[in-house]
């Protein structure tokens, strides 16, 4: 297939609000693809490319595109092997050989094919492809369920993963993505409710647990075999050896577990996030980090028990089955109450000891891997969200010379792309500011006069006070007092919460 037709398709989806407009348009398109093209393909339209980033900078991409052909004659799989040579090439004369490979590939593309490439390559693909219109296409071209398509997605790491056995072999092909040790599985994700009064009234039966401020991990367990892997499927193994050595001792021959680690003073209160964070650094004294900041494991959660998935399983019964594995004081202090004076009760005790809040969960709900849905909801004391870093504007007086006044995004699932909800330089100390003017200058993909534009990557913890209407931005929301908290590190856009979310806190109907 012709790049050409990855380009039109492209164009034609973010010319349509409508979504079975969109879904038409990639279903239509995959059942054109050959076998070797799928993978590549949906990830483009998903605005990724199967290398990730590759180190290459949006003045590089405006050098290369210099020169352009009239006629479209790029295969998809030219630009998809390109990318593979540039994200291998490595050691001394490395950036001159990238350039060379880049300015070769652009040279054979049109205009129009070079300047979606570019923003192929910053992370500016937003014509609204998201994951779950992939999912939904990838229904409809194939004629299984959706449902069916979603859950091979969750457990087998995304759209493009499963594509090419959905389109060749339908639900044989599928088989295989299901949970499976040492394979992580997209963590389930939570709603932000109001207060515990709103979250035990949509709830019903509900589980309560503290909302700890930690490292989330999955440990996976087969006999002495133990990996644990990150939020974001990374093996982080080997920075913690004293949680593995826990999880190696269970007494079950396979499991997989999902909780939060994370370091404890003395008199058993957390660390600040970023202290524990040091134990997941890349360059790592494991021995003396373990002595100096030694961490906690509190499970939550069971997915997978002695050759049985559990993910299907009420979460009363995935529980269960964790308190018969886990020794008490690792499992996630909790409690199973209908009683807003209760659940609030367990509320303060979570602030009192340092914790960020509770989380209420359906107590008949399955886990939803990969996905942010209505049966576990976050409580914290303040109002926050986690927001994507859209622009940065220069500083002025005590701050000349450093990105500060923060353009703040939430991820918009009906349009694609992110909501801008206002901007903020407040809570940013000198350290924050030097950080992230280096690391904003890394991401930039344009700039004007005030303000440097960044692929949205890095994600912020906000506080604020309310939600306002405002005028003044597009996504006619604005968060009042807005400062930042800190950053996720941990986190990535994927991981951000919706513009969705931000309308239903403000009252106002989602789109």
């Amino acid at each position: 297939m012709l790049l050409a037709d990855i380009v039109e398709t492209s164009g034609k989806i973010g010319a349509t609000s409508k979504r079975l407009e969109k879904i038409d348009l990639l279903a239509r398109l995959l059942k054109r693809l050959q076998p070797e093209e799928i993978e590549v393909a949906v990830a483009y339209l998903a605005g990724a490319t199967r290398q990730g980033r590759i180190g290459i900078g949006y003045a590089t991409l405006r050098d290369a595109s210099s020169g352009a052909f009239e006629t479209a004659s790029l295969e998809l799989l030219d630009l998809d092997r390109t990318l593979e040579q540039i994200a291998q090439t490595q050691g001394a004369g490395s950036d001159q050989v990238k350039r060379q490979l880049l300015s070769s590939l652009f040279s054979r593309a049109t205009r129009e094919e070079q300047q979606w490439m570019m923003r192929l390559l910053v992370g500016e693909v937003r014509q609204g492809a998201l994951e779950g219109i992939m999912l939904d296409a990838l229904a409809k071209a194939t004629g299984l369920s959706g449902d069916r398509i979603r859950r091979a997605a969750m457990m087998g790491g995304g759209s493009a993963a499963i594509a090419r056995a959905a389109l060749e072999q339908r639900e044989a092909g599928l088989a295989r993505f299901d949970v499976r040790l040492f394979r992580p599985v997209q963590p389930m994700l939570a709603q932000t409710a109001e207060d515990v009064s709103q979250a035990l009234e949509e709830l019903g039966d509900t589980a309560l647990e503290y909302k700890f401020d930690g490292a989330r991990v999955q440990a996976h367990k087969s006999g002495d075999d133990v990996v644990l892997y990150s939020r974001g499927s990374n093996d982080v193994t080997a920075a913690v050896p004293e949680v593995v050595a826990a999880v190696r001792t269970l007494p079950a021959r396979e499991v997989i577990l999902d909780g939060e680690v994370l370091s404890l003073t003395p008199d058993g209160r957390p660390q600040p996030f970023q202290v524990s964070m040091r134990r997941f650094g890349r360059k790592l004294d494991v021995d003396a980090l373990r002595n100096e900041l030694p961490m906690t494991p509190f499970w939550f959660d069971a997915l997978y028990l002695n050759g049985g998935s559990l993910v299907d399983e009420p979460q009363a019964r995935r529980f269960d089955e964790l308190t018969r594995l886990v020794p008490p004081e690792n499992i996630v202090p909790h409690l199973a109450t209908t009683e807003p004076g209760q659940a609030e009760a367990l509320l303060q005790r979570s602030l009192r000891q340092g914790h960020e809040g509770v989380m209420a969960k359906s107590r008949t709900s399955g886990y939803a891997a990969g996905s942010r849905g209505q049966s576990w909801l976050k409580i914290k004391q303040a109002r926050t969200l986690d927001l994507v870093i859209l622009a940065a504007e220069w500083g002025n007086g005590r701050r000349q010379g450093w990105l500060s006044n923060l353009h703040l995004g939430a991820r918009d699932l009906v349009n694609g792309g992110f909501a801008m909800l206002g901007k903020t330089f407040k809570g940013l100390t000198d350290e924050m500011l030097a950080w992230q003017t280096q690391e904003f200058l890394k991401l930039e993909i344009g700039r004007d006069k005030y303000t440097v534009y960044l692929r949205p990557e890095l994600v912020a913890e906000i506080a604020f006070n309310e939600i306002q209407v405002s005028a003044r931005y597009v996504s006619g929301l604005a968060l009042r007092f807005a400062r930042v908290k800190r950053y996720r590190t941990d986190k990535s856009a994927a991981d951000a919460d919706t513009f969705q979310t931000v309308q239903r806190m403000a009252g106002i109907a989602a789109a």
